[in-house]
Order: C-alpha cells, then sequence, then structure tokens
C-alpha cells in the first residue's frame, strides 16, 4: 500500500476501504508519513469529499490512535457536549459546570483555536495555573472527585486528531465537512460516554455559513455516533455575531 495511490485515488473521488483510512491514520500518527502527502491527502478529501462509510472509518481509526479512556470506574451518567466553533463561543464553559452541578459526570475532551475560532482550550489555559495537559489517570481522578474535568489531545488520548487538526489549520482545509466531523467524533469518543451533545454554529462567525451546511455536517455526526452506537444529539445554532463580550 503506497501513500500517493491513495491521495490519487481521493483526488479521483474514489472511496477508500477502512483498511487504507488506517494506514494513512497510523503512517502520520507515527511520522512515517510526512507532513506534505498528509497536505495533498487532506485537499483532495476537500474537494472530492468523503462516503459516510469513509467518514465513519476515519473516526474510528483516529479514535483508537490512543486509548480509550475507560470510565466505568465512576458511577452516574458521562455525558460530554461539543461545539463546532464560533466568534466568542463560549458555550461549554457555561453549560458543563451546569451539567456537573446536577450530578451528570463531564469528559471534556476539547479543541484548541481552529481557523477564525478561539479553542477552549486555549481560553482556559489563559487562566494563570490552569492545566489541560492532563494524563488519563488525573483527568479520570478529577472527573471522580469532581464530576468535570478539561482535558486535550494528547499521545494517550486521539493523537492523530491533535496532529491533522493542526495540518489542517495550515492547508485551509478547516471547513471540510467530513473532516470536521471525523475530528470533532474522534476525540469526543475516545471516552467511554452515555451521551454525546453537539453544538452545531451556523452563520457568518462559523465554518458553516448557511444552514444546509450545518443540517449536514450535524447528520454526518449523529450517524457517525449511531454507527458506533453511542446516543448523539445535534442542535444547529445562530453564529451571525459574537457570543457575549468576555474571553
Amino acid at each position: 500500500m503506497r501513500t500517493v495511490d491513495l491521495i490519487r485515488r481521493k483526488r479521483d473521488a474514489e472511496e477508500l476501504s477502512p483498511q487504507e483510512l488506517q494506514f494513512l491514520v497510523d503512517g502520520y500518527t507515527r511520522g512515517e508519513i510526512p507532513d506534505y502527502q498528509l497536505a495533498a491527502f487532506l485537499m483532495a478529501v476537500y474537494f472530492s469529499n468523503m462516503t459516510d462509510r469513509e467518514v465513519s472509518a476515519l473516526t474510528e481509526a483516529m479514535m483508537n490512535s490512543g486509548s480509550v479512556v475507560d470510565l466505568s470506574s465512576i458511577p452516574g451518567i458521562k455525558v460530554d457536549k461539543h461545539s463546532t466553533g464560533g466568534v466568542g463561543d463560549k458555550t461549554s464553559l457555561i453549560a458543563s459546570p451546569i451539567a456537573a452541578a446536577a450530578g451528570v459526570i463531564v469528559p471534556m475532551i476539547s479543541g484548541r483555536a481552529l481557523g477564525h475560532t478561539g479553542g477552549t482550550l486555549d481560553k482556559l489555559e489563559s487562566i494563570p495555573g490552569f492545566r489541560t495537559d492532563l494524563t488519563v489517570d488525573e483527568f479520570r481522578g478529577l472527573l471522580a472527585e469532581h464530576g468535570l474535568a478539561f482535558i486535550g489531545q494528547t499521545p494517550e488520548v486521539a493523537p492523530a486528531d491533535g496532529k491533522l487538526y493542526a495540518l489542517r489549520d495550515a492547508t485551509s482545509t478547516v471547513e471540510s465537512i467530513p473532516l470536521i466531523a471525523s475530528s470533532i467524533m474522534s476525540k469526543k469518543l475516545a471516552v467511554s460516554l452515555d451521551a454525546l451533545v453537539l453544538d452545531v454554529k451556523v452563520g457568518s462567525g462559523a465554518f458553516m455559513k448557511k444552514q444546509v451546511e450545518a443540517r449536514r455536517l450535524a447528520q454526518m455526526m449523529v450517524g457517525i455516533g449511531r454507527r458506533l452506537d453511542k446516543r448523539v444529539q445535534a442542535l444547529i445554532t445562530d453564529m451571525n455575531q459574537p457570543l457575549g463580550y468576555a474571553i
């Protein structure tokens, strides 16, 4: 199997098998496939799209690039929430403590700035002393003690998404719906959740400018969750003005 052949086939809008997508994800995560080849692959996906089966396979490969965090030892319902991003979007910083206060366990695997949107991790790290580079054991311990913890992609959790996330940002492939869907779902499903709530932003301050694009992204992510036996609910919310005045 050669990377250049897979790039060519995706450029020509052919469907790649789960094994071929696994090869690309594993090779890039291990440093065996260089940035310039994965950048070409991302651009091929941007222009040629992906089938639902490909997106699910890519998500699963990225999810399994590290450990899937087992939270079965912590009693309670585990629910995460994720936003696709917007200007001033800090819904997660408000919604997650409210849910935790109501007794829900909220394991938040969050992202960094992407394109014009600020990342939840970047906002939290603006607080002196706030750490998001937790080990899996630290993450699990904080959840058991407080019912809420934030963590980013690490060498242990969804490392493939961490690398691909940065490469998408540097190659102008951020807006690709299959790449957005697989990125979000791979890191969210890298934790043993009972349910996931998705906040899909639409409007001038979001990646999805049109309602039809937002609906397609929402349906794609819900479909990925269902194919992987997860309960997923998506909301489409307005992002035509900044959310609030702070952070």
